[in-house]
């Protein structure tokens, strides 16, 4: 693979197209509804997401987290693979890409969708760097969470349908959930390194058993919330049905991280990633043909 396809990690790319996805989907039945606006949330998303990956490469060897004794995914600048001031730039390439495509989702959502977009900007950068790196300092689950899901799904729905609605927040959490779990399994799996790097991520504050029961309920709540959101008459039946297929991959992800630890949990990360998708693709199509 080339060099500059694995420092992307293109198999996490889910996580941010999930989100958005479902954003635009609950919007489908809007009469200004446009698949402009979709398409081009869904890139600066991705360009977002690419931009977390190439600082997270960058920023981790920088400030030796990543080292010879890593065990996870291959890392282009630690590798050597990829020089740090190329990842550096193309993290800036990125990165203005996202800002010059959000430009125009800022002229159709107005100042809401400016100030997500300053917030996003922003935890991007400091997701790994900066003076307080949120991913060192056990909050990298909380920022998935809040920005690959309640950002993602509520922001893409808003810029839309210019509001909100209970169903954009239900849906926002749900993902949210997802993509924090898809965090705790990389951040478990580098448990030893991290702490002996002094990278204090939730994982390594909590434990590995701890986190192995985290992870149960951020893959499990997810169908908990849009049940409810059902019941309460937000969400619509065909939706959440086809939504529930996912809990296969869920319960079978579950086990599988239950019952393995360090290297052996790289392949849980891509499938959890997967687990995203597959909740928001199914739920998409329920809400086309609902």
């Amino acid at each position: 693979m080339h060099p500059w396809l694995i420092a992307i990690r293109l198999r996490t790319l889910p996580a941010a197209i999930g989100p958005l996805l479902v954003g635009n989907m609950l919007a489908l039945e809007l009469a200004q509804f446009s698949w402009f606006i979709a398409i081009l949330s869904m890139l600066c998303g991705v360009l977002l997401q690419i931009t977390v990956n190439l600082a997270n490469d960058y920023f981790d060897f920088k400030n030796g987290i990543d080292t010879e004794e890593r065990i996870g995914p291959l890392r282009v600048t630690q590798s050597g693979m990829i020089s740090p001031i190329s990842v550096r730039n193309g993290m800036i390439f990125s990165l203005c890409l996202a800002v010059a495509v959000g430009g125009f989702l800022i002229i159709q959502g107005g100042w809401p969708i400016a100030l997500l977009a300053l917030a996003t900007v922003l935890g991007t950068l400091c997701y790994s760097g900066g003076p307080y790196p949120l991913a060192s300092h056990g909050l990298g689950e909380i920022a998935a969470f809040v920005f690959f899901g309640l950002v993602a799904v509520v922001g893409s729905y808003y810029l839309q349908a210019g509001e909100t609605t209970s169903s954009a927040w239900l849906l926002g959490s749900a993902i949210g959930f997802f993509n924090a779990a898809i965090m705790l399994v990389n951040n478990t799996r580098d448990i030893r390194t991290d702490t002996k790097a002094g990278k204090n991520t939730l994982a390594v504050r909590i434990g590995e058993v701890q986190a192995k029961s985290l992870y149960q309920g951020l893959v499990y709540i997810p169908f908990a919330i849009v049940i409810a959101g059902f019941l309460l008459g937000n969400l619509k039946g065909l939706p959440v049905l086809l939504a529930g297929l996912a809990l296969i991959l869920a319960r079978r992800l579950s086990i599988a991280f239950s019952e393995n630890t360090g290297e052996a949990l790289n392949p849980i990360l891509g499938q959890t990633a997967k687990l995203t998708m597959a909740f928001s693709a199914l739920f998409s199509i329920g809400l086309a043909f609902a």
